[in-house]
């Protein structure tokens, strides 16, 4: 178990906290969804309110080293957002590192905060630690980024679990440097490490997990994992279609992935019974809105793609769910941003949701899963949503986190 910001006295001290403020922004540079701001809130306000001195960090999308992408990805607009809901002034630390943001830093006030600019305007930061280990000129160009980062500071905090799975600069290499300073977990990695982690070792049963989405290879490890403590997986998606076609069903112009075959012969096989496919598919020619969906059990009719579950497999799903006392569910059933190919997913949403009503545990894995509980209007109802798409994927396959590791144990 990890120390919490609840561990440390932040009174009249510098503290680094790395959050994970990626926020989808429009083309005028508007925030278009604040949740992950509004998911930091708690931790900030902790830390204000022991009247730390917070230097907060995060990346923002993927930009390349030009003046149109330092415009496109800068964090001001999440900072004016930051200002409103702490009711606060938030300063950009335009460079993000050097004598500029050091003097910024040094000149914070108890309960006072700055945030730095985009991590990733500095290339150090997404080094990779497997290049930087053959490359001493690499590692030498992150351990001194990192190296300014943890002079910032007297203690590190850890809240941002979307990154959680990678060795970034700011994730890893600077809590590594902060050795003997404090360096805890904030509310949010503490709510998903006992969701994902403590939550899901011993799970109360039946334990029941939804699979869909694009590809059996995205979901090959979780797949493995869970097989040794679900009592039922159910699979959706195009992912179905590879299983189908594995076992000979024609899936006709569906998604597949033909060199997963033998892997998806094989755990079917493994699984047994508890492994379960649709029986019935939503199919159509295109995926559009104005396509033609046709409803049609086993073979997939020549030039059609399977786009959605039917409804005797939403039927059979549902009353798996309903017996659920933990559900944990990645993945959409169909291309859910299509009308009409949405409606297994919604259902699915609104089953898991009717468990959650029940008394089941239910944890949702981020990205698209998280964006189809929202459009069926059944986000409250769950009792976790994860903040991390890839990193909830990693972390339901049981792999160490570096970033996590390195943090202070109670």
């Amino acid at each position: 178990m990890k120390k919490t910001i609840d561990d440390i006295d932040v009174c009249g001290r510098r503290v680094l906290v790395r959050l994970d403020l990626n926020v989808p922004l429009d083309h005028a540079g508007r925030i278009t969804d604040d949740r992950r701001i509004q998911a930091a809130l708690p931790t900030i306000r902790k830390l204000v309110d022991g009247g730390g001195r917070l230097i907060l960090m995060s990346h923002l999308g993927r930009p390349e080293n030009t003046d149109e992408d330092r415009a496109k990805f800068s964090l001001a607009p999440v900072a004016t957002r930051l200002s409103e809901l702490v009711h606060a002034s938030v300063s950009l630390v335009p460079g993000g590192i050097g004598d500029g943001a050091k003097s910024i830093v040094t000149a914070l006030r108890d309960g006072e905060l700055c945030l730095l600019e985009n991590l990733r305007f500095n290339k150090a930061e997404t080094i990779k630690d497997k290049n930087a280990a053959t490359d001493a000129a690499l590692r030498k160009q992150k351990d001194a980024f990192a190296q300014q980062l943890a002079s910032f500071a007297d203690m590190y905090v850890n809240d941002a679990f979307g990154t959680c799975h990678r060795d970034n600069a700011s994730m890893l290499t600077v809590p590594q440097l902060m050795q003997g300073k404090p360096r805890v977990v904030g509310y949010l990695v503490q709510k998903e490490l006992r969701f994902l982690g403590e939550k899901l070792s011993d799970p109360a049963r039946p334990f029941v997990c939804l699979l869909g989405g694009a590809k059996v290879s995205d979901k090959l490890g979780v797949i493995h994992s869970l097989l040794s403590r679900c009592d039922t997986i159910l699979i959706g998606g195009a992912m179905a279609y590879t299983f189908l076609a594995a076992e000979g069903v024609d899936v006709a112009r569906s998604l597949v992935e033909p060199d997963l075959y033998d892997t998806a012969r094989k755990l079917r096989k493994e699984a047994g019974s508890r492994l379960m496919l649709p029986s019935d598919s939503v199919t159509a020619t295109a995926i559009h809105p104005d396509a033609t969906a046709r409803i049609v059990a086993g073979s997939i009719p020549e030039n059609h793609m399977g786009l959605d579950i039917g409804p005797k497999t939403i039927d059979a799903y549902r009353d798996v769910v309903a017996m659920a006392k933990t559900v944990v569910w990645n993945g959409p059933m169909g291309v859910f941003e299509t009308p009409p190919f949405d409606r297994g997913t919604l259902a699915m949403a609104l089953a898991v949701a009717k468990a959650s009503d029940n008394g089941a545990t239910s944890i949702i894995g981020g990205g698209d899963s998280s964006a189809a509980i929202d459009k069926a209007g059944v986000a409250k109802r769950m009792t976790h949503i994860s903040t991390g798409g890839g990193a909830s994927l990693e972390f339901l396959e049981g792999k160490d986190f570096a970033a996590i590791d390195v943090l202070d144990d109670v």
